[in-house]
């Protein structure tokens, strides 16, 4: 196998434990409120909404690729789905406010991720091969 494949395998590999983990702990998050001047506050829906944008990015950081947080992001979708649709009885995400922010939620936070890590630069031999390439195209002029 090329390295460039294995690589890539392994960073799917990686991806889909830690969604898992995310979908998990964030359902089991995502409930959490304060009461602060008689008004309850969901806090662990937000927590929840930041641990995925965290895992996602710590993803894209450690294979270099933007492949990873994509498969994190689509994994925990579906996982927080299947456990959204369950029968009533069984529910862990009810379909009210607070419930709906943690599922769609996670679909906005993977855009919003895969767009902030495409623009973010992924190393410096990439900076280099960029910056060889805009030298290429256009000379320096000597004067």
């Amino acid at each position: 196998m090329k390295k460039r494949a294995a690589g890539m395998a392994r960073s799917i590999a990686a991806a889909v434990p830690a969604a898992l983990f995310v979908a998990l702990a964030g359902t089991a998050l995502h409930r959490r409120t304060v009461l602060w001047a008689g008004v309850e506050l969901p806090w662990g829906v937000a927590a929840a909404l930041l641990l995925v944008a965290s895992v996602q990015l710590w993803l894209a950081a450690w294979c270099r690729s933007v492949v990873p947080a994509a498969v994190a992001g689509v994994v925990s979708y579906a996982v927080v789905g299947i456990l959204s649709s369950a029968g009533p009885a069984k529910q862990l995400i009810p379909g009210d406010a607070v419930g709906n922010v943690w599922v769609f939620g996670i679909g906005g936070v993977t855009l919003i991720m895969l767009v902030v890590i495409s623009r973010l630069p992924v190393s410096r031999t990439r900076r280099a091969r960029i910056a060889g390439a805009a030298a290429e195209v256009e000379p320096l002029s000597r004067r």
